[in-house]
């Protein structure tokens, strides 16, 4: 696993597993600007996340069940302002040891027989950044509409290309064919 962090400070993310008895064991974690300051040019910069582990050991591999909620901070596509966007993520990984590592897919970790701990911060932080949706724009309000910063919309639209045909000719075959169940 590459690491992009600095260890020492994030080493309150250390599992010690190895005097722990086979079974669950869970683990939680509140996550926000200072976790993500740890990671440079980070798409969320700030947050407020929960971070729900359970390490199942058994005799011979451990499985880490991961639950990420929560809302990150991020900035609107549309009107550049920040907003808070709810997050979720779930994931199922395998840790094994062998001193030999071998390329077995994502959900895989791989380590050696002799150690007795392992760091989740780069873990936990990729999993919040695969839970961001990837087009980022204010949710709908109560009316229906999204709260962007409207004084942005308005100049959006006086910027917007008025030479754009509405209705361009070429999608009317498409169209067609969508309507034609």
């Amino acid at each position: 696993m590459q690491r992009f962090f600095n260890v020492e400070r994030l080493s309150i993310y250390n599992i010690a597993f190895k005097g722990l008895k086979e079974g669950n064991h869970e683990f939680g974690f509140n996550i926000g600007k200072p976790f993500f300051e740890n990671f440079g040019n980070s798409l969320v910069e700030d947050g407020d996340v929960h971070i729900r582990l359970v390490l199942e050991k058994r005799t011979t591999f451990m499985v880490l069940h991961i639950n990420v909620s929560g809302e990150v901070l991020l900035n609107c596509d549309r009107c550049l302002e920040l907003y808070g966007q709810p997050i979720e993520n779930t994931a199922k990984l395998y840790v094994k040891f062998d001193e030999n590592q071998e390329d077995s897919g994502d959900d895989i970790i791989w380590l050696t027989p002799d150690e007795y701990q392992f760091n989740v911060a780069q873990l936990i932080y990729e999993y919040v950044i695969t839970a961001v949706p990837l087009r980022h724009v204010h949710p709908h309000g109560k009316d229906g509409k999204r709260t962007c910063d409207p004084l942005m919309v308005e100049k959006l639209k006086e910027y917007r290309r008025k030479d754009i045909q509405e209705n361009d000719e070429r999608w009317d075959e498409l169209k067609r064919l969508m309507n034609n169940n």
